[in-house]
């Protein structure tokens, strides 16, 4: 086995391998000499191409060219054709790897199985066991899943020239080819800690192209009647052109936008030529640049960081060469961003950095990750009840006390979501199993632990026990099912927009809950045989409270309720478990 562990940046555009020799990070070229690798895969002539040779044919040969396949990992039932068969984003992204680790043993000379691969920060526990689960079909030992903001800090060198107890807050605005995510970083000499998180999952450079492109079918079919979006070989020709002019519009001022012989009409062939000014691009993709400002101001709010607070702005992926990009990171951090590392390799010399101190090639250093988001259970009423919040320094294990709904239930369902909203049913549900073998008891007796843990990568695993019998069933959130992109990027900002109106909602069931509860511990009372007194009191209290239950009542009223119970079962020792009852 080598000895070397490298360092991947799997990116939704390009990728980039990197290595640590003689203690320092180098890329790795591939055997074209390419510093990165494009992250395309085709067939031709029953021919697999990776790569270069891959994007060099995708205009001939675009029903057979896989591209951007970052943005579907780990999704649901997605599956891409190639030749005509089917594959999925994880086995996609492993032919990339495999070219990756041939070119990375041809250039080093020994066999490569140890990789840390990146991931954007945001990227769900299933988007992460995804790129795992893509690392070893490549063949590679996944010593650690790394966030992409973090490995670019690392390879920035922060933290190198400070003095012992100094510290420096750090934001990293990372906007690549398919996605975008901003870290805030607490670093110290040696140590790299994040303390909050954000982004969205749907956002990177392809959205320019993507604008870019819709502006010069617009234009094209106004002059000359033809709808390009009907010709794919055209469509393939012109995002390679748009791609070319996003990139000279970072340096220049003015790009021409040019596809000879792009199509054919009663009149000959036809050029695609316009002339394309930085303005008139910055205007056209505004609203795309305004989508990183909401993450970028959540990370800042998350980790009580203001503008004064910031020390440093590191950016990588490519997109953030934009001129507008680099203006509204400037204005939002009060802070000049570093320049001095090509942003499209500094997450791949990051990893590298982090694989040397696996291998024990880098030391002194310590990367400290977080969850970026809760995720907790469903309990009684359907609210979500979290047991790790977000931005929880990772590894971490958490346990949670719970108990049953009814009486006499002998199982429970653990479901399992991840988000910030309060209903269990707003946010996303990862995966559920059954805690059977509960001995019959009063609802609120047995007592079931719930334990998360979540390891270096991100990966979580979920266990229940009833701890008087120790009847326990577990569950370890596999890959391949993953969140859509859309509900990951909406989630944030969805639960910002209905915080309040969740937080009352929250309130309500839980006073229903409570008086719910009260009602059967008197029922109970009355079933002991009490005084005829006090019975004929306890039954006028449990009669008004299922009235009140039936006439929709406001959280007040609920509470009020609530108290007469409180004060008249004040002898009965009955124990409530802090985290909730679990739905039967």
């Amino acid at each position: 086995m080598g000895a070397s562990v490298v360092g991947i940046d799997l990116g939704t555009t390009n990728s980039a391998v990197a290595v640590v020799r003689a203690g320092e990070p180098e890329i790795v070229p591939s055997a074209a000499g390419d510093r990165t690798v494009p992250s395309v895969v085709a067939v031709d002539d029953g021919r697999r191409l990776v790569g270069r040779p891959a994007k060099n044919q995708a205009v001939r040969n675009c029903e057979n060219t896989v591209q951007s396949i970052k943005r579907s990992m780990g999704e649901t039932g997605v599956t891409v054709e190639l030749d005509g068969d089917r594959y999925t984003p994880e086995a996609v992204s492993a032919m990339i790897l495999r070219r990756i680790r041939r070119d990375t043993e041809a250039y080093l000379g020994e066999t490569v199985e140890r990789a840390v691969i990146t991931v954007p920060a945001y990227f769900t526990d299933r988007q992460r066991q995804a790129t795992k689960d893509a690392g070893e079909i490549a063949g590679f030992d996944v010593e650690r899943i790394v966030n992409e903001p973090t490995a670019a800090a690392m390879a920035y060198g922060v933290g190198e020239t400070m003095s012992p107890g100094d510290q420096r807050t750090v934001v990293v605005y990372d906007l690549g080819g398919g996605t975008f995510d901003v870290s805030v970083l607490e670093v110290t000499e040696g140590m790299f800690e994040v303390v909050a998180t954000s982004g969205d999952t749907d956002l990177g450079g392809d959205d320019w192209d993507a604008e870019l492109i819709g502006w010069a079918v617009e234009r094209f079919e106004r002059d000359h009647g033809v709808d390009l979006r009907e010709d794919r070989e055209a469509m393939q020709r012109l995002t390679e052109a748009t791609e070319r002019a996003k990139v000279a519009l970072s340096s220049r001022v003015e790009t021409e936008l040019r596809v000879p012989f792009i199509t054919s009409t009663g009149a000959g062939p036809q050029d695609l030529e316009y002339t394309l000014t930085r303005s008139e691009f910055e205007e056209r993709t505004a609203h795309l640049v305004e989508r990183t400002i909401g993450p970028t101001e959540q990370a800042m709010a998350d980790a009580g960081v203001s503008p004064a607070g910031v020390d440093e702005v590191l950016l990588t992926g490519g997109s953030t060469r934009m001129p507008a990009v680099r203006r509204t990171v400037e204005r939002l951090t009060g802070t000049e961003p570093r320049q001095g590392i090509n942003p499209d390799e500094a997450v791949a010399l990051g990893a590298a950095i982090q694989g040397g101190v696996i291998g024990g090639d880098v030391e002194d250093v310590l990367l400290v990750d977080v969850t970026p988001l809760s995720l907790g259970v469903e309990v009684r009423g359907g609210l979500f009840e979290r047991v790790i919040h977000r931005n929880t320094t990772i590894p971490t294990r958490a346990t949670k006390d719970f108990t049953t709904a009814s009486d006499g239930q002998t199982e429970v369902e653990i479901r399992v979501y991840q988000g910030e909203r309060e209903r269990a049913a707003e946010n996303t549900l990862l995966d559920e199993f059954t805690l059977g073998g509960i001995p019959p008891a009063e609802a609120g007796v047995p007592r079931i632990e719930v334990t998360f843990t979540i390891d270096t990568n991100g990966i979580v695993q979920v266990g229940a026990e009833e701890v008087n019998t120790g009847t326990a069933a577990g569950i370890t959130i596999e890959g391949g099912v993953g969140l859509p992109a859309e509900e990951i990027e909406s989630m944030r900002e969805e639960a910002r927009r209905h915080e309040t109106a969740d937080r009352r909602r929250r309130q309500r069931i839980e006073a229903q809950n409570r008086v719910e509860d009260s009602i059967g511990r008197t029922r109970r009372l009355l079933e002991s045989d009490p005084d005829e007194a006090v019975a004929a009191g306890l039954q006028r209290v449990v009669d008004d409270a299922e009235q009140l239950l039936e006439d929709d009542p406001a959280v007040e009223e609920l509470n009020r309720a609530h108290d007469r119970f409180e004060e008249i079962l004040s002898e009965v020792d009955i124990e409530e478990r802090s985290g909730g009852r679990l739905p039967d």
